[in-house]
């Protein structure tokens, strides 16, 4: 190898070897700068934007529901639309230097021993937003700041167990899962007729036993598709509604170009009409009607806490089972991530000691209690929901759902008559 080297470097002329030092040394400051600034710059974005984070307040909001909820679920889609807002972000320079970043909320349904209870989290400075808006759509309910429950857990692997998972999608995002319009609940149809595909899930949680809790957590903002760079912009184009456009055009055999069929008769010259069946023409109109609507970065996160005495493992299967409903064979369906939650192990030699499982567990108590999934320190991979579909797997439901422990308002609040007697 040394003689190789040395006929190589008898080969090439010792002033093209000595111009290239000379290059290097001269230019190294450069060259040093601009290999410290790569990769020092995502460093710098993340200590601003946790900075920024941890300065801003939060609060945990309970909604408490009323004895008779007759909203459709559309009520809430007109809530969560509202919800798809950039303040805060500002301009690259605040984004670089102020650590700015979209405001997220978290949607959460929980059952602390069978007693299901709705709660949103927000920023403080949200708050007065967040309230307005539900008491807009939904006149009857009590929204209420609440001590946080998730801060009273804290995890002991002597006492107590955690099961949990992230959930994403089994097809591409701009599929949607089956939504409260399909099935009729758009229509506000009497109690009697609804199919409520929340109501499963409610009556789940409603049944959760003592010593026993399960969490769902739905984090969501306004979706935007970022340019990934030192400036974070952010490109025009959403890949989002292109690669819709992209799987209507390969169902209807069309151009993306031209936006016709591509295919011709080879006996006319002349183009052939896109000949589909039922079930694509179905697939095309939900496609189109998806992209219409407001568009969510989310994250779902779900976590089931119990005394180890008390822990059921058949509860698993029960809180992904409650997630079936939302599915459709041809379009999407809500599937637990197998890369995020805790591995099967079947022998014990695969985790000693449940060190694996222990630390996962703690990570993730620790990500939930901080509703963190977009920005560091736990990032999580995000799909993308429309309003309608998030409208759909969190909505407050109406007497369909009959669980005992969902909580509801007693008795229903009113102004006093103009005429009473003072």
């Amino acid at each position: 190898m040394s003689d190789f080297f040395s006929l190589l470097s008898s080969q090439i002329d010792p002033g093209v070897i000595r111009t290239i030092y000379l290059f290097l040394i001269t230019f190294s400051p450069v060259i040093l700068v601009i290999i410290l600034f790569i990769i020092f710059w995502p460093l710098w974005i993340n200590y601003v934007r946790s900075e920024a984070i941890f300065k801003k307040k939060t609060v945990l909001l309970e909604i408490k529901l009323p004895k008779e909820t007759i909203k459709s679920p559309m009520a809430m889609e007109l809530f969560i639309t509202s919800l798809s807002q950039w303040a805060g972000e500002g301009n690259a320079f605040d984004r670089i230097w102020g650590g700015g970043t979209r405001p997220w909320y978290s949607l959460e349904m929980v059952s602390i021993e069978g007693q299901v209870r709705f709660y949103i989290w927000t920023r403080a400075d949200q708050k007065n937003f967040v309230q307005s808006s539900l008491y807009a759509q939904f006149p009857g309910i009590e929204v209420a700041e609440a001590e946080d429950y998730a801060k009273s857990v804290h995890f002991d692997p002597k006492e107590t167990k955690i099961w949990t998972a992230t959930m994403k999608l089994l097809n591409p995002d701009p599929y949607p899962i089956k939504t409260y319009v399909d099935y009729g609940l758009d229509k506000d149809p009497k109690e009697e007729y609804k199919v409520d595909p929340l109501a499963p899930l409610i009556e789940y949680l409603g049944g959760v036993g003592y010593n026993q809790q399960v969490w769902i957590q739905i984090l969501v903002r306004s979706h935007r598709v970022e340019q990934k760079g030192f400036l974070l912009t952010f490109s025009k184009e959403d890949k989002w509604k292109d690669q819709a456009r992209a799987e209507v055009n390969k169902i209807l055999l069309r151009d993306p170009k031209t936006k016709v069929a591509g295919a011709k008769d080879e006996a006319t010259g002349f183009t052939k009409l896109p000949s589909i069946s039922k079930g694509e023409q179905d697939i095309v109109e939900a496609l189109e009607r998806s992209i219409t609507k407001m568009a969510f970065d989310v994250g779902i996160r779900v976590m089931y806490i119990a005394k180890k005495e008390f822990f059921d493992a058949s509860n698993k299967g029960g809180i992904l089972g409650s997630f079936k409903q939302f599915g459709s064979e041809h379009l999407n369906t809500i599937i637990p991530d197998a890369k995020k939650h805790h591995p099967k192990m079947n022998y014990p030699w695969q985790d000693y000691n449940s060190f694996r499982y222990n630390r996962i567990s703690k990570l993730a108590l620790e990500a939930y209690k901080r509703r963190a999934y977009f920005y560091e320190p736990y990032v999580e991979k995000y799909f993308v929901l429309n309003s309608e579909e998030l409208a759909t797997i969190f909505h407050f439901p109406g007497q369909v759902a009959a669980a005992p422990t969902l909580y509801r308002v007693p008795s229903k609040k009113g102004q006093a008559p103009s005429n009473l007697p003072i």
